[in-house]
């Protein structure tokens, strides 16, 4: 799994992106699993994602309301199947109101960088 480390840093809050080829819904949710194993992302607020494969779209919001929504537009957007998106934030205290929008489009748009490099 691919994972961009401390890309977004705002109010205390900070952000990773990571992501996997990925087939199915049970796949993923084994992915955010193995994920959640480094005792890092285990202690994170939330770790939303988002898929697109032959079950249709699928996405996980994981508390961060309209989270994998972006992140599944961002997908279709791209026409990018089969690959599985997490973005991962630890809450730093303040509230983010649409700013934390913008910073799950900018983490995502960042390892999408990375993908076509």
């Amino acid at each position: 799994m691919l994972t961009l480390d401390k890309i977004i840093s705002d109010r205390g809050s900070k952000y990773a992106v990571s992501g996997a080829r990925c087939t199915s819904s049970d796949e993923a949710k084994a992915l955010v699993r193995a994920l959640c194993k480094a005792k890092k992302f285990a202690k994170a607020t939330h770790n939303s994602w988002g898929l697109i494969c032959d079950e249709g779209p699928i996405k996980n919001d994981d508390g961060e309301s309209g989270a994998g929504l972006i992140i599944l537009r961002m997908l279709e957007r791209e026409e990018l199947r089969d690959h599985l998106i997490v973005v991962t934030r630890w809450y730093g205290g303040k509230h983010l109101g649409g700013d934390r929008f913008r910073h799950v489009q900018n983490a995502v748009t960042a390892y999408l960088d990375e993908l076509r490099k």
